[in-house]
């Protein structure tokens, strides 16, 4: 299978085939590699907001912290003074980076210290101290209600511990936070590796993708993938439907869906999408049939109904055996596929089936396989078939901005070569 490992593809992919004047701007920014680091500061904002246990507040998978060694390991090899930054969780969460911390200090084999308050004398004579190759990592930057402001006294703040401003977080790019875009006004800015590898292999794998070209949407809602769906059917030989969205599509052709999620204000909508895709010629295929429930729990009964007769008191909650099918044969003959979205409630196993079957199909297919983060991300985690896909997104919820064709603030502000 074609060995592209990207990061944060669905939203990138439409980002390309929407917007190509902005995608060469992008392959053109300057790289960590077209500057000179030896002995100098260098302010790296990297992507560490990892997934915590709610209880023990352990880190569940380290792998954005992976995501991030290369760049940061280049550095230390280049005998840069290192300064990280990166936020987890959300504004007034107060969530400490003490534990990435020391999953880091574990990775790259030193220590890494923490620094917990950037305003302090501390802070200020711990970086001016630093030797080359040693690491710390500022506390998480979301702790700072002018993080999110883009407050330029903020951004200056962070800038004044640097030489060099380098951004890893290719999942925060669509952001312009002080940390990410702010900080480019007042630093030389470049990309890390991540970023790169992303731009690289859009550029090369990405341009011209094999067709046919398949695309999966799943999730819950029309209305977050309205613009999605749109820009699709201007792209897609094959467009496939799952998860709770579907039930907007069905009650649009005026079937049965029971207590099924339904958004009653987009059934026109769903009506002209489906309209758009009868016009331009796609195949756009809703499910056939479907598993329903009257309780979502791994407890609960389920039956196998028509997608179009779920029962009055029964939830559809997973494609059903003829639809895994049907998906599948339209999986075998696709070159090139990208898949957001799950097709069901795959967090719980009694309805993860069709989830997983797509998974499955992707993994042993000879296409591309795209997998534009968030929960598709996670169900092909949880069912083991990463690795076996050709791309997995990091990116999660800035998915959506990139289907829709925005630019990327963290990445257009950084220095063109």
């Amino acid at each position: 299978m074609a060995g592209l490992k990207i990061a944060s593809f669905l939203k990138i992919v439409l980002y390309l085939l929407l917007n190509k004047e902005g995608v060469e701007n992008m392959i053109n920014k300057k790289s960590v590699k077209d500057i000179y680091v030896d002995s100098k500061k260098v302010l790296v904002r990297c992507d560490f907001n990892v997934p915590l246990d709610k209880q023990s507040g352990k880190i569940t998978s380290d792998k954005r912290i992976v995501e991030s060694l290369k760049t940061i390991n280049y550095l230390i090899d280049n005998n840069a003074k290192i300064i990280l930054c990166s936020h987890l969780g959300k504004t007034g969460q107060n969530k400490s980076l003490k534990v990435v911390a020391i999953r880091l200090g574990e990775l790259l084999n030193k220590n890494v210290e923490l620094i917990e308050d950037i305003y302090s004398d501390y802070a200020k004579e711990k970086i001016d101290s630093l030797n080359n190759g040693e690491v710390v990592l500022l506390e998480n930057t979301r702790m700072y209600e002018q993080e999110e402001k883009n407050d330029s006294e903020f951004a200056k703040k962070l800038a004044s511990f640097a030489e060099i401003f380098v951004n890893d977080a290719f999942g925060s790019a669509h952001r312009a936070h002080a940390s990410t875009e702010g900080v480019t006004h007042y630093l030389p800015s470049v990309c890390g590796f991540l970023i790169e590898k992303e731009i690289e292999a859009l550029d090369n794998g990405i341009n011209n993708p094999k067709r046919p070209l398949l695309a999966i949407v799943g999730g819950a809602k029309v209305s977050s993938k309205i613009a999605v769906l749109n820009n699709l059917l201007d792209k897609v030989d094959t467009l496939v439907i799952g998860g709770a969205m579907t039930y907007t599509f069905i009650k649009a052709q005026n079937g049965k869906i029971g207590k099924s999620l339904c958004e009653d204000d987009k059934v026109d909508v769903a009506a002209e999408i489906l309209k758009k895709a009868l016009d331009k010629g796609v195949r756009m295929l809703l499910p056939v049939d479907n598993i329903v429930t009257k309780e979502i729990s791994n407890d609960s009964d389920t039956l196998v109904t028509s997608i179009d007769e779920v029962p009055d008191e029964y939830i559809g909650v997973d494609i059903g055996p003829k639809t895994v099918e049907l998906f599948k044969q339209e999986i075998d003959i696709a070159k090139t596929i990208v898949w957001n979205g799950p097709v069901g409630v795959f967090e719980y196993d009694k309805f993860a089936n069709g989830t997983k079957e797509i998974a499955k199909a992707m993994a042993n297919s000879n296409a591309t396989t795209i997998i534009g983060g968030g929960d598709s991300a996670a169900a092909v985690e949880k069912f083991g078939y990463e690795e076996k896909m050709t791309h997995v997104s990091t990116g999660g919820g800035a998915s959506l901005e990139f289907m829709e064709g925005k630019k990327l603030p963290g990445i257009e502000a950084l220095e063109n070569r």
